[in-house]
C-alpha cells in the first residue's frame, strides 16, 4: 500500500531541466550571489513587492542574519513557543534573550494580547511566526513600542497575504524557508526580504555577512570588515526556485482548495480555520489521544506529524512559565497531509479516517 505523504514537493520537467542545465554549466555556487541566485533575488523581490531581497542557504540562516542587524545582544526578543526551534535559536545566536508569548487559540499565531503583557524596557524585537501560513500583522505589532524591530518568521507563509499585500512586503525583515517540504521547494534555501528605511545599507551588510564577512571585492581582492558565515544560496537551489516561483500561486491555490475541503468535511471539533489569504503550508487538527490516533492513521497508510513540541518545553529552553494555549495545543496538535500532489481519492481517504478515529 502506497502511503499518503504528509508533505510532498511538486517536481516537473521544468525543475529537472533547470537542474540539468545548471549542472552542465559547472557554475554551481558563488559566494557573491551571481547568476541564478541574483535572478532569484530579483524575481522574489518583485513577487512579494519588497524593497530588497537577500538569498541564503536555509530559513535558519535567514533568521540568524536578519536578527543580527537588530542589536538584540542582552535585550529581549518576544517569540511564540509553538514554532520550529530555529525561531528561538536565532535569538540565542545573536546574544538575545527569548521571551515566550502565548498563541491565539484560533490561528495558533502569536497572541497580540500576551505580547503586550510581555513587553518591557528590555524588549528590542518581536519575532512573530506565520503559523501554517496564517498571516500575522507585523505592522500592528511594531506600533506596540517605538523602537521595536520586527523580524517575521515566514517559513510557512510563502505566497500568503495580509490586507491585500504579500507577506514579505512590510516588516523590517521577513525570513522565508525553501526546504523541500515548503510551498516553494528547493533542496535547501531561504531568503530575507527587507523593508526597513535603511534597506540599501542592510542589504549590503547581509550580503557580506552571508559570505564570511567579505566586502569590497574587486576581482580576487577583497576585505573582511566584520564576522560572517557561509550562508549563501547555491545555483542549483536557485534554478529550482526560479521554476517553483513561476507556479507558486497555482500550487498554493491547490492547497487552499484542500484546506477548504478539510475545513468543511472534517468533524473534529478543533481544526485549522479556512482563510483565503493563508498559504496552508500545513493543516492542523487537535485530538484527545494523539498517539493512538496517529498509530491508527499510520496503519491506514496516512502520514501525520506534530508541529510542534513547544520550544519552552525543550531541555535547552525549559522555563517554568505558563503558556496555557500553547501547552494545550502542544499536547493535542496533529498535522495531516497537505500538498498539491494529493489526489481526490487520497483527500477523501484522509477525511474518512480522521472522522472515523476522532
Amino acid at each position: 500500500m502506497k502511503n499518503i505523504k504528509l508533505f510532498d514537493p511538486v517536481v516537473e520537467k521544468t525543475e529537472i531541466d533547470a537542474v540539468v542545465k545548471t549542472v552542465k554549466s559547472k557554475n554551481w555556487a558563488s559566494g557573491d550571489g551571481k547568476n541564478q541566485v541574483n535572478e532569484f533575488e530579483k524575481k522574489f523581490k518583485k513577487f512579494v513587492n519588497s524593497k530588497a531581497c537577500v538569498a541564503v542557504n536555509n530559513g535558519t540562516s535567514a533568521l540568524h542574519l536578519a536578527t543580527s542587524l537588530c542589536n538584540v545582544k542582552g535585550k529581549e526578543v518576544i517569540i511564540p513557543s509553538l514554532s520550529f526551534v530555529s525561531t528561538a535559536h536565532a535569538v540565542i545566536y545573536n546574544g538575545g534573550i527569548p521571551i515566550f508569548a502565548d498563541i491565539d487559540p484560533i490561528t495558533l499565531c502569536i497572541s497580540e494580547d500576551d505580547v503586550k503583557r510581555k513587553i518591557s524596557k528590555k524588549t528590542k524585537c518581536i519575532l512573530p511566526v506565520h503559523f501554517g501560513g496564517m498571516p500575522v500583522n507585523g505592522k500592528k505589532l511594531k506600533k506596540l513600542k517605538s523602537d521595536l524591530m520586527i523580524v517575521e518568521d515566514a517559513a510557512h507563509a510563502c505566497g500568503a497575504k495580509l490586507n491585500g499585500r504579500m507577506i514579505g512586503s512590510e516588516s523590517d525583515f521577513v525570513c522565508f524557508s525553501y526546504h523541500p517540504v515548503k510551498n516553494l521547494a528547493m533542496p535547501t534555501g531561504g531568503s530575507i526580504t527587507i523593508n526597513h528605511p535603511n534597506y540599501r545599507k542592510m542589504e549590503k551588510e547581509l550580503k557580506s555577512k552571508r559570505w564570511c564577512g567579505i566586502s569590497n571585492r574587486v576581482n580576487s581582492d577583497y576585505d573582511v570588515d566584520k564576522i560572517g558565515w557561509n550562508f549563501y544560496m547555491n545555483e542549483i537551489s536557485a534554478a529550482i526556485g526560479l521554476s517553483q516561483l513561476k507556479k507558486l500561486n497555482k500550487l498554493n491555490n491547490k492547497r487552499k482548495k484542500i484546506a477548504k475541503t478539510y475545513e468543511k468535511e472534517l468533524t473534529v471539533l478543533r481544526k485549522m480555520p479556512f482563510l483565503e489569504n493563508c498559504s496552508y503550508h500545513l493543516y492542523w487538527i487537535c485530538v484527545k489521544d494523539r498517539d493512538s490516533f496517529r498509530k491508527k492513521l499510520s496503519e491506514k497508510g496516512i502520514e501525520t506529524g506534530t508541529h510542534y513540541k513547544p520550544i519552552h518545553k525543550m531541555s535547552f529552553y525549559k522555563k517554568s512559565i505558563k503558556l496555557p494555549v500553547t501547552e494545550e495545543v502542544g499536547k493535542s496538535i496533529v498535522t495531516i497531509p497537505m500538498h498539491p500532489n494529493l489526489t481526490e481519492y487520497e483527500i477523501d481517504k484522509v477525511i474518512t479516517n480522521v472522522n472515523k478515529f476522532t
